[in-house]
C-alpha cells in the first residue's frame, strides 16, 4: 500500500463520505474506492461499514485508521527534518487561535512575523479549545494559541504570557468607587458571560466556583462577543470581564469602568501549544521569539492566579 492510499483512508474516516473526501483529495470518487479497495483486498479486512449512513470504520479500520495517522504525519514530516537541518524557515504552517485571543494578539505580531519569516506560509483559523485539541491530534494543525494548561498527554505547551481577568463595572454597581475589587465581590448570576464553548467563559466559571449559577434576572444572555457584553454592562444590566489585551482598545470613558483584582490577579495562561512529536520546532521557535518580544511591552503580570480553562463538571 502507499502513503497515497492512507490519505484516502483517512479522508473517508474523517467525512464519513466517498464522494465529499474524494473532493477533498482533488480525485474523482471511482478513483478514490478502487484505491480503498486495493488496500482492504491487500490486507483481507473491510476497512468500513458501505451498509451505514454515514459510513462507519469497522472496528478492525479503527485500529488501522489509529496506525495510517501515525504513518502519515511522519512521512509528512520528512521534509521537516531536512528543513531543520538546513536551517530553512519556510513552508506551509497552519496555525489555531482560540476566538478571545485572535483579535487582540494576532494584530500584534503578524506583521512583524511574516516581515521576518516571508517564506513562512502561515495558515491561520480561528477555533474553539475543542477543536484545536482535535485538529492538532488529527494532523490538521502544527501548532496553537490557546488559553493552558490543558492537561492533555500528547500535547506540549510553552507559556507565552499571564493575562489577567479584569472586571467591567457600570456607574451605577456598587463597587464602582472601589479602586480595586476581590473574587468575593463578584456575584456570578450578574456577570454577563460569553456563550458556551468559549474557554474564557470556563475561566470565569472556574473563578467563581464557590458560588451557584442561578440567574435572578429576568433574562438570560451569553454572547460570542465582547463589545456586546460591554454595551449591555452600560445599559446597567450586568457586570462583565475582559481579558487585559482586549481592554488596552477601549476609549477613555469606559476605561473609567475598569476594575483590577487585588493580587494575586486572577489571570489565564495563554501559551503556544504542539503536539509532542512535532518537528517544525524551527517555525514554533520563531513564533514563540516574535510573540514573546512584543507582548513583553504590553502586559507583564508576575503575582497572579492562574485559573483553569477547563470546564469542571
Amino acid at each position: 500500500m502507499t502513503i497515497t492510499q492512507l490519505q484516502y483512508v483517512l479522508a473517508v474516516a474523517e467525512h464519513k463520505n466517498f464522494t465529499l473526501a474524494a473532493e477533498k483529495c482533488f480525485v474523482t470518487q471511482p478513483t478514490l474506492s478502487m484505491q480503498i479497495q486495493k488496500v482492504e483486498e491487500e490486507l483481507g479486512v473491510q476497512i468500513f461499514d458501505r451498509t451505514k449512513k454515514p459510513i462507519q470504520l469497522t472496528e478492525i479500520g479503527l485500529k488501522i485508521v489509529n496506525q495510517a495517522k501515525n504513518i502519515v504525519n511522519e512521512a509528512d514530516r520528512i521534509q521537516d527534518i531536512v528543513d531543520q537541518q538546513k536551517g530553512f524557515i519556510g513552508g506551509e504552517f497552519r496555525l489555531g487561535i482560540i476566538p478571545t485571543v485572535m483579535p487582540t494578539l494576532l494584530p500584534m505580531f503578524l506583521k512583524s512575523f511574516i516581515k521576518k519569516y516571508p517564506k513562512v506560509n502561515l495558515v491561520i483559523e480561528e477555533l474553539n479549545t475543542k477543536e484545536i485539541i482535535s485538529k492538532l491530534n488529527n494532523g490538521h494543525l502544527d501548532a496553537a494559541i490557546a488559553a493552558t494548561p490543558l492537561e492533555e498527554e500528547k500535547i506540549k505547551e510553552i507559556v507565552l504570557y499571564y493575562e489577567p481577568f479584569v472586571a467591567y463595572i457600570p456607574e451605577n454597581h456598587n463597587t464602582f468607587n472601589r479602586k480595586e475589587i476581590s473574587i468575593s465581590d463578584l456575584d456570578i448570576n450578574e456577570i454577563l458571560l460569553l456563550q458556551d464553548g468559549h474557554c474564557f467563559r470556563d475561566g470565569i466559571l472556574n473563578l467563581c466556583k464557590h458560588k451557584d449559577l442561578n440567574y435572578k434576572n429576568n433574562f438570560q444572555l451569553e454572547s460570542g462577543s465582547f463589545e456586546t457584553l460591554i454595551k449591555l454592562s452600560d445599559e446597567g444590566l450586568g457586570v462583565t470581564l475582559l481579558p487585559y489585551l482586549h481592554t488596552l482598545d477601549l476609549n477613555e470613558k469606559d476605561k473609567t469602568k475598569l476594575k483590577h483584582f487585588e493580587e494575586p490577579r486572577p489571570a489565564r495562561e495563554v501559551s503556544l501549544i504542539f503536539p509532542k512529536n512535532e518537528l517544525k520546532i524551527h517555525i514554533i521557535d520563531a513564533l514563540r521569539n516574535t510573540i514573546s518580544g512584543i507582548i513583553k511591552g504590553a502586559i507583564a503580570f508576575h503575582n497572579v492566579q492562574i485559573i483553569s480553562p477547563l470546564q469542571k463538571k
